[in-house]
């Protein structure tokens, strides 16, 4: 969600670093951002990201957005738009919800969380190998300090910033096939319940 209203603002001729903190809260408060199902075979997976109706799934996944994403992330009144949406569409579908303060934040009470994560050189090639299967490659050295920045953007931020709490479990996937990792989040559920 916030990569889309990133997007909105990208747009929009907003620039890096933001300026007017209050446009970029204008921009979300008065763009639309759903989460749909996806066709089957789509390259997202489960879910498609719209933004005023208009799929951008694809579009939100782009390096410059990944910058505008952690920036707008940074605004509180962005942040107060979207967890309020975030808070909405848990309470009316369910299921499983990714982000950065999914469970500290959105909904600190939910009964299983997971902070998925893997040593940042193994995330940085597989997002440059995502890239380059999208069609839009991007140097290695490039990818790895963007997501460097972005993990330290989101951890020093004053509002909401990327932490977890003592409920989290941690999974760390460098060396786990998918497979692997689900297997492990699957037993950490059943063992809760």
């Amino acid at each position: 969600m916030y990569r889309a209203i990133g997007l909105a603002a990208y747009r929009r001729g907003v620039g890096l670093p933001i300026q007017d903190p209050d446009e970029v809260a204008a921009i979300a408060a008065n763009s639309l951002v759903e989460l749909a199902a996806a066709p089957p075979g789509a390259p997202q997976g489960g879910s498609r990201v719209l933004l005023d109706g208009e799929d951008v799934s694809e579009e939100i996944r782009r390096p410059e957005i990944s910058r505008y994403a952690s920036a707008v992330s940074a605004i509180p009144a962005v942040r107060r738009v979207l967890v309020s949406q975030q808070q909405r569409l848990g309470r009316e579908t369910g299921g499983v919800l990714e982000g950065r303060d999914i469970g500290t934040k959105v909904f600190p009470d939910t009964p299983f969380k997971f902070f998925v994560t893997a040593d940042p050189v193994v995330r940085a090639l597989r997002r440059t190998r995502e890239l380059a299967d999208r069609g839009t490659p991007q140097a290695y050295e490039r990818v790895l300090a963007e997501m460097q920045q972005r993990d330290a953007d989101d951890g020093s931020r004053a509002d909401s910033p990327l932490t977890l709490d003592d409920r989290y479990v941690l999974v760390d996937t460098s060396a786990k096939p998918v497979d692997g990792v689900v297997d492990e989040i699957e037993r950490a559920v059943r063992r809760a319940i």
